[in-house]
């Protein structure tokens, strides 16, 4: 059995950047003089930096460092599983299969084989470094040059034109840049044990596949790739495998600098994808990715000079860092918000890190231990060794947790707590923002209401990666356009995609018992005859909770209206008015109000594919008429 690597979940999470639902790669952005990275600032860097290059984790030959690390059981599994390796051929990847997603769409199948691929990078030389015999080598040497032998190294879903699988183009992205430090890595680990040759090949393809390129974008000798400049994961994900690679095999500590030197300089798009009060559009799922990348390069270049450089000393990066604590809605429960699991939690390696790091002391995770051979080979090593996080001792006084209320005022979004001791054991996260956001739904309005530790109400999250997914089609999907999501349909349309449409806040205030959001949601509409379309929601900490959630319209003319609950529980209606919602033990009672018509429960299955064994249920609160004056109101409480 292969060793259970991230590789795959990160394949899965790679995607191409989608704004107004158009994908956008291999998107150039034109270079200028002012771009480039000044001279002065890169002599400076090179006087910070060791002589020789220098990877996460030690070389093999400090056999005290891997003997300790081999008496540790996260560790236990990986000669035995790397043996396995020894006996199985390396998965063949054949160009039809690269050309399986510009035929089909279908990212899942190169994706698989390649996850296996790479993911025996890690295995491989982490059994040799904690054994030390040499017999892992061949079957390293035979991978290095397996996988140097691709034509491209840059995903099929990244290169919808094939310019580079057709030699045309040398890109960077998620793909090629991870491979890329996961490669160099190894030469910084098993170093002289290499073959000479093997080292000159993994030297040679990074200069041709990712040094050369980088330097010319950087330099304005070609455009540059559009992540560069871009503020999603992106950024940060490939400045991470660019710089990462060059501090770990580079001789010259002049060249070493210069990459450092642009990293400091375009890692700063990235924080600006981040709002002011450190929300993440993208989704707690892109956070663990993105924002640990952006980790991961900020560690890279305070070990390389010593901690002279430290991009975590800005507000913006402990804005950002915070994100993953702030999010959680109650008991490790988290919003499924733009392209998300409904399952996903913060890494816990990056929360132990951002903790311990920067001071939040986070009582949950301040002493999980981080070391584990897990991830890339280069992740593994960051966390395995030595690094600025376990050189800081926890803060004497932990923190709590986020307490009854994070306010994103900037992000539109508000979670809501119980207070501690609470006989009330319901929270909720409620969402305005707006639809040309990051990884993006349309969904303004949203909620999610959990009881307990249940989500029992809640956004469905996102769906399966297609070449639909980033195109102009993504939002014929009905998990990422709004049918999918708990808000109104409005004269039968559903919400529309752009900046200007958001939740505008009309009213908030916050007490210690209630929490009240008002939300003018109107301008995600395009209806001409819609007057006025406002939610208030209303949070209440009182005995045992409630929720609720009141829609106001007005139309020029009589028009139909309707809203929506979403759940992949079970349900039923017990009264022409109410609805139960329940699940392991757990139920939820949803009382609806309506003035100015009639209305029925229309329920309907979303048949998208998602990763979820169920399917989730829209439960449709349709007026019967059309109406020109309406309010819609459901109070969400548990049920004893």
């Amino acid at each position: 059995m292969e060793q259970k690597t991230k590789w795959p979940l990160l394949l899965r999470l790679i995607t191409s950047f989608s704004i107004f639902g158009c994908t956008l790669l291999p998107c150039t952005l034109a270079v200028t003089a002012a771009d480039q990275i000044d001279q002065d600032r890169i002599e400076g860097t090179a006087a910070l930096l060791p002589k020789k290059p220098k990877g996460f984790g030690s070389p093999v030959m400090d056999r005290k460092a891997w003997q300790e690390l081999a008496h540790k059981k996260s560790f236990k599994a990986v000669i035995p599983e790397a043996e396995q390796l020894l006996q199985k051929p390396i998965p063949e990847q054949p160009d039809d299969l690269y050309l399986d997603f510009s035929r089909t769409g279908n990212r899942s199948r190169w994706q698989r084989v390649s996850g296996r691929r790479r993911g025996r990078v890690g295995t491989l030389v982490l059994a040799e470094c904690l054994e030390d015999k040499g017999r892992f080598i061949p079957a390293f040497e035979e991978l290095v040059r397996e996988l140097c032998s691709e034509r491209t190294w840059v995903m099929p879903a990244h290169d919808r034109q094939l310019v580079n699988f057709n030699g045309k183009s040398i890109d960077i992205d998620l793909g090629s840049s991870m491979l890329a430090c996961s490669l160099a890595t190894a030469d910084y680990l098993l170093a002289d044990k290499l073959n000479p040759e093997v080292r000159r090949l993994i030297r040679d393809n990074l200069n041709r596949r990712i040094f050369q390129p980088y330097r010319d974008m950087v330099l304005g000798k070609r455009n540059k790739n559009w992540w560069m400049t871009t503020t999603n994961n992106w950024n940060a994900v490939c400045l991470a495998g660019v710089t990462g690679s060059a501090l770990a095999v580079l001789d010259s500590p002049h060249s070493r600098a210069f990459f450092v030197a642009a990293a400091e300089d375009y890692s700063k798009n990235f924080l600006k994808g981040f709002t002011d009060d450190g929300y993440c559009s993208e989704g707690l799922g892109y956070w663990n990715y993105g924002f640990g990348y952006y980790i991961m390069l900020s560690e890279m270049v305070y070990q390389a000079t010593g901690g002279k450089i430290d991009l975590l000393q800005n507000q913006k990066a402990r804005q950002a860092a915070s994100f993953g604590a702030n999010i959680e809605i109650l008991n490790g429960v988290y919003p499924a918000f733009a392209d998300c699991s409904i399952s996903a939690k913060p890494s816990s390696r990056l929360m132990y890190f951002v903790s311990r790091r920067l001071g939040f002391g986070l009582r949950s995770w301040e002493h999980s231990d981080p070391v584990s051979p897990q991830g890339s080979l280069y992740e593994s090593m960051m966390y395995s060794f030595t690094n600025s996080a376990s050189a800081t001792p926890p803060v004497q006084i932990a923190s709590p947790g986020p307490g009854i209320r994070s306010w994103f005022d900037k992000g539109g979004v508000l979670i809501c707590r119980p207070s501690q001791d609470s006989s009330c054991k319901l929270a909720v996260a409620l969402k305005g923002g707006h639809n040309q956001e990051h990884h993006n739904h349309n969904d303004v309005g949203s909620f999610v209401v959990v009881l307990a530790d249940k989500p029992l109400l809640l956004d469905p999250g996102g769906e399966v990666y297609t070449s639909r997914t980033f195109s102009s089609r993504r939002y014929e999907s009905k998990v990422l356009n709004s049918f999918g999501h708990p808000v109104p349909i409005v004269a039968g349309k559903l919400q529309r995609t752009g900046r200007d449409a958001c939740g505008r806040v009309v009213h908030q205030a916050f007490t210690d018992s209630t929490d009240t959001l008002v939300l003018d949601i109107s301008s995600a509409y395009d209806v001409p005859e819609l007057k006025k379309l406002e939610r208030k929601f209303v949070y209440s900490r009182l005995g045992q909770g409630s929720l609720s959630i009141t829609d106001e319209v007005a139309f020029s003319r009589p028009s139909d209206f309707g809203t929506a609950v979403i759940t992949f529980s079970q349900w039923k209606q017990l009264s022409p008015s109410s609805l139960m919602i329940y699940d392991s033990g757990k139920a939820l009672r949803v009382d609806i109000k309506v003035t100015g018509s009639d209305f029925q429960i229309e329920p309907e299955t979303i048949r998208e594919d998602l990763s979820t064994r169920k399917l989730p249920v829209r439960l449709g609160i349709n007026l019967t008429e059309p109406v020109t004056q309406a309010a819609i109101s459901c109070k969400i409480t548990p049920k004893l």
